[in-house]
């Protein structure tokens, strides 16, 4: 599974600084798979996040630099993107990224255990 070790520990340092979550960390999805409480938050995947963010975001989201759409089965998934190295260079795009994958996680619907 190829993923980007800087990007990673990029985001585990970020993630590192919120207090009172759980982070697991899972290869999956060709990449390297965040978990906050249990719940998917972002991934790394090659040099791109994948985010998983409020699908009511999606107009803001997809006008973002870098903003890719993620296709699963012909589908486009209204709660995830990919995000390529240019849209999360600046620290402030960055920070854009991981605080709505973060916001999105209290709210969001775990997996169900197999």
């Amino acid at each position: 599974m190829a993923y980007n070790i800087e990007l990673a520990d990029r985001v585990r340092e970020r993630l590192s600084k919120v207090p009172d979550i759980e982070v697991e960390e899972k290869k999956m999805f060709s990449g390297l798979a965040f978990l906050v409480n249990g719940k998917m938050c972002i991934n790394i995947s090659h040099d791109n996040l994948m985010c998983r963010y409020n699908p009511e975001l999606e107009d803001e989201v997809s006008e973002k630099k870098g903003f890719l759409p993620m296709i699963m089965r012909g589908k486009q998934l209204k709660d995830y993107c990919y995000v390529e190295p240019i849209g999360f260079q600046k620290p402030d795009d960055f920070e854009y990224w991981i605080k709505i994958c973060l916001d999105y996680n209290t709210i969001a619907k775990a997996s169900k255990k197999k």
